[in-house]
C-alpha cells in the first residue's frame, strides 16, 4: 500500500473505531465489535481493489462482480428504509423499538449484513487473488458472527416473539439460509 492509501486507512479506521464505540459498544451491544471486522475488510478490499475497478469492464467476472454490487445497494436501501420508518428507532438507527416483520424482513432477519457479504464478495471480484479471497472470508466470518450476536441481543429485547420470527425467517438467503 502507498503512504497514501495507509494513511486513507487509518483515517477510516480511526472513524470506524469511533461509531463502534459510540454506536453500539457504548450501549453494550457487542455485535458492534464482530461488525468493525467486517467493515474492515470492505474498507482494506476496497483500497486493495480501486485500481482494478473498470479494467475488462465488460468481462464475466466484472459483470457478476456488478451484480454484487447492485444487489448489496438494494438491500442496504431497502433495509434503512424499512429499519427507521417501521423499526422507531431511539437515538441511533440500532435503537429500534418495533421488531420489523414485513417487507423484506419477512423473508430474512439481517438485509443490512447480507448487504455487506454482497459487498465483500462483489469488491473482491475486482481483482480475485488469495488476499482478497481471505479479506472476503473474513468479510463472511464476521458479519456471520455479527448477525449471531445481534439475534443473542434482539431476543433479550423482544423475546418469544423474536424467537417466532426466526423460526418464519431465513437468516440471510430466503429460504435457504
Amino acid at each position: 500500500m502507498s503512504r497514501a492509501e495507509i494513511i486513507i486507512f487509518s483515517a477510516i479506521t480511526s472513524f470506524l473505531i469511533w461509531i463502534s464505540w459510540n454506536v453500539s459498544l457504548k450501549e453494550k451491544r457487542f455485535h458492534g465489535f464482530t461488525r468493525f471486522f467486517a467493515f474492515e475488510s470492505i474498507v482494506l478490499l476496497f483500497i486493495l481493489n480501486y485500481r482494478y475497478w473498470f479494467v475488462n469492464p465488460l468481462s464475466f467476472q466484472q459483470l457478476f462482480s456488478w451484480a454484487f454490487l447492485t444487489g448489496s445497494a438494494i438491500f442496504a436501501i431497502v433495509g434503512f428504509v424499512l429499519l427507521t420508518k417501521l423499526g422507531h428507532p431511539e437515538g441511533n438507527i440500532e435503537n429500534t423499538s418495533h421488531l420489523i416483520t414485513t417487507g423484506i424482513y419477512r423473508y430474512i432477519r439481517h438485509p443490512l449484513y447480507l448487504s455487506l457479504l454482497l459487498l465483500g464478495f462483489g469488491i473482491m471480484l475486482k481483482h480475485p487473488v488469495l488476499s482478497t479471497w481471505i479479506l472476503a472470508i473474513i468479510n463472511m466470518t464476521s458479519v456471520f458472527f455479527t448477525a449471531r450476536i445481534e439475534e443473542k441481543e434482539m431476543i433479550m429485547k423482544f423475546g418469544e416473539a423474536y424467537r417466532e420470527y426466526m423460526k418464519k425467517s431465513k437468516m440471510f438467503i430466503p429460504l435457504i439460509f
